[in-house]
């Protein structure tokens, strides 16, 4: 079937809650994804994420393969070879203590949210459960993760939700203490805010947030589903600031495009789930856990991250190259291999535009074009995408200036 006769069923036999862009996907190789026609597109959209190590990763297709081969699934009621090492990898890498494995981040968030409780309620009693988490946020849809997720339009068709969250402004220290009340048992941050436009928390704030959490007995959390597991240049990107945080939430990329997710917690913490109080039926399976095994191992490979870093600066310094030339680009910002350039006016023509001329991205906030490449791009397929970026870019000036000119 083409893409003309797979939209037109899509139309009738799928719940619709996608906005498709126009493309069937049938491979990918490296950084590049090809439709049905055979036309390729520089993927600076990494599938949400996800593909950090691109698509058909000669290692990660072994893998696939001779796992394929052994076991596929296995219940959490039996041991398997994988899982066990792979919670030891993340622990040592986050400086965790302890890991339970799920299936997507809003199922660790919606566990985290859960063993917050816990916790919580072993310490302090049944009273103490409210979470802080930041304005801006989004921490997925499920009905514990959406009621710390910002966003109105995502929050108020299903409302009432969960009881328990506030928000406070990031990178505003005094609204964070004027919030952090003797109920308050977490605090819940992503480091870098992906989908509320690549906003980085400031050190400051993060600091304040720690020792807050420190002196007054509570819980900090860091969501790094998508900022973690390389795309900063680090393994982790709450380690920038010196936090320690009490639990880690991590997806995405981990299992190289199958679905997992991991929860990683101090020891103290951890205990405060027990056999039946929490659980599973495909988190952690062998398949996926040996698949994570090997992402990582590639991303620790010296080098690696180093590379991250490097290309993801000499991004930043290309987009503002075309900052300079075209002022529609009021900032450009990010770390790593995790960028955004926010703009004037909408940018949904930009992606259209990028799209047709062979380039994937996306745009969040209405007008903050966000970057998510494959962790394995070189300079020359930065300077690529800025090729293709120019013109559509440029497409938008006069509509800049006349906003300007009547504003």
């Amino acid at each position: 079937m083409n893409r003309g006769q797979i939209a037109e069923l899509e139309k009738h036999v799928l719940i619709p809650t996608y906005d498709r862009m126009p493309i069937l996907a049938v491979r990918g190789e490296g950084c590049y994804i090809y439709d049905e026609a055979g036309k390729k597109y520089l993927d600076f959209l990494g599938g949400l994420a996800v593909n950090s190590l691109g698509y058909n990763h000669p290692e990660i297709m072994a893998a696939l393969r001779d796992g394929s081969e052994s076991l596929l699934h296995v219940s959490n009621l039996l041991y398997h070879p994988y899982q066990a090492p792979l919670a030891e990898k993340l622990t040592r890498l986050s400086g965790m203590d302890r890991a339970f494995f799920a299936n997507s981040g809003t199922e660790a968030v919606e566990g985290a949210i859960k063993l917050v409780r816990a916790w919580s309620r072993k310490q302090a009693g049944p009273g103490r459960f409210e979470i802080l988490a930041m304005e801006n946020s989004f921490h997925g849809r499920t009905f514990g993760a959406l009621s710390a997720t910002w966003p109105k339009k995502y929050r108020e068709p299903f409302e009432p939700l969960p009881p328990g969250v506030r928000f406070v402004r990031p990178n505003d220290p005094a609204h964070l203490r004027e919030n952090f009340t003797p109920d308050v048992a977490a605090v819940l941050v992503e480091v870098i805010q992906g989908e509320g436009g690549v906003n980085e928390l400031d050190r400051n704030f993060l600091k304040i947030a720690a020792e807050l959490c420190h002196t007054h007995g509570a819980l900090l959390i860091c969501d790094e589903i998508q900022c973690g597991l390389g795309r900063t240049g680090r393994f982790f990107a709450f380690t920038k600031f010196g936090l320690q945080p009490d639990i880690v939430v991590v997806a995405k990329p981990l299992a190289a495009g199958l679905p997992l997710a991991a929860i990683l917690a101090r020891e103290e913490v951890a205990q405060a789930f027990s056999p039946g109080m929490h659980g599973t039926t495909f988190g952690g399976g062998p398949l996926q856990c040996r698949l994570a095994l090997k992402v990582l191992e590639i991303l620790g490979r010296p080098g690696f991250l180093e590379h991250v870093s490097d290309v993801g600066g000499y991004f930043r310094k290309e987009l503002e190259k075309l900052r300079a030339d075209l002022p529609v680009i009021q900032q450009v910002r990010g770390d790593g291999l995790m960028v955004a350039a926010e703009l004037s006016v909408p940018g949904k023509t930009v992606v259209r535009q990028a799209l047709e001329a062979g380039l994937l991205l996306n745009c969040t906030q209405e007008k903050v074009l966000r970057f998510l490449p494959p962790l394995t791009i070189e300079k020359q397929h930065v300077e690529e995408a800025i090729g293709m970026l120019r013109p559509a870019l440029a497409s938008l000036e006069p509509a800049a200036a006349l906003k300007g000119a009547n504003a």
